[in-house]
């Protein structure tokens, strides 16, 4: 079994060997207040350093969650992430883009699946499109996200949706709508939240959440938002946020170049643990975006 040390090694080789090339840094350390507001559990929430850092809390009474402003159609979402330590099993800490739509809404997330202390945490990954899910990933960080802020980012243009994780692509859905797979394109608020899901997170649900370990901390920093903004009466005009003159939908920004994708595949290989695609028990028939050009 690798250490997390070894793993970092090892990645951290094979990113100098491929040379991988850093996307512009976004999550600026901008007042929360500029372009976020809380959404619930308003009691649960400390700010530190003039507004620039946020923490959420949870405990037996309530979790917390704060989102933007605005809703946007396209852009790079970067947030910066500490989850919460010790035994945190059942405790599920986000960073999401959701339409909001009560009907065939669009999501794209990402989910910190707590553990027992000691354990590694899970990052799982998912896709909604049209109100079809079901296309989790999950993959085992090849730190501690309890121990620093690490940079989690979406990058979604109208050619794929990309996953990074500290500026490494873990994960791509691309734009295959031609082929009749569904893909995101109703405007998406930015939402991000602490909650109890110990229904499910940890040992599919078997694992419960130990209250005795209140509150859960999760901090978030990096509220610079570098996207297409859609006001209430711009929301049906989704498609200025096509743009090229937006930078993430610059034609370099289509796909990953042959370095990203060696990358990429580097930490699939190492550390993603639940691929739906190969879940035959939950598909006997694959969805089809995954007997699709799935990548580049």
């Amino acid at each position: 079994m690798y250490s997390h040390q070894q793993l970092m090694m090892d990645l951290v080789a094979v990113l100098l060997l491929c040379g991988v090339l850093l996307l512009p840094s976004t999550a600026k350390d901008v007042p929360f207040d500029d372009n976020y507001r809380i959404t619930y559990g308003n009691d649960h929430v400390a700010f530190f350093n003039q507004g620039t850092q946020l923490q959420l809390s949870m405990d037996v009474h309530s979790g917390a969650g704060f989102g933007s402003k605005v809703n946007y159609g396209s852009g790079f979402f970067d947030m910066r992430i500490k989850v919460p330590n010790k035994d945190s099993a059942g405790v599920v800490t986000t960073f999401y883009l959701s339409s909001n739509s009560q009907y065939a809404h669009d999501e794209v997330d990402f989910e910190f699946l707590g553990n027992k202390e000691g354990k590694p945490y899970a990052l799982q990954t998912n896709v909604f499109a049209h109100g079809v899910g079901g296309r989790e990933e999950r993959t085992l960080l090849w730190f501690d996200p309890t121990a620093d802020f690490h940079s989690y980012q979406i990058l979604w243009n109208p050619y794929h949706i990309v996953f990074y994780v500290d500026n490494i692509p873990i994960r791509i859905y691309k734009n295959n709508t031609a082929s009749g797979v569904g893909y995101p394109s109703q405007p998406m608020q930015i939402l991000a939240s602490l909650w109890d899901g110990d229904g499910w997170a940890t040992d599919g649900g078997k694992t419960k959440t130990d209250w005795s370990q209140a509150p859960f901390i999760a901090s978030y920093q990096g509220f610079n938002v570098d996207g297409c903004p859609l006001t209430d009466n711009q929301n049906m005009d989704i498609q200025r946020c096509q743009s090229p003159n937006y930078w993430w939908n610059q034609r370099k920004f289509w796909k990953l170049d042959s370095n990203q994708m060696k990358a990429m595949e580097a930490v699939r290989n190492k550390y993603m643990n639940y691929d739906y695609c190969s879940d035959r028990n939950r598909y006997p028939v694959p969805p089809l975006e995954c007997s699709s050009n799935t990548y580049e």
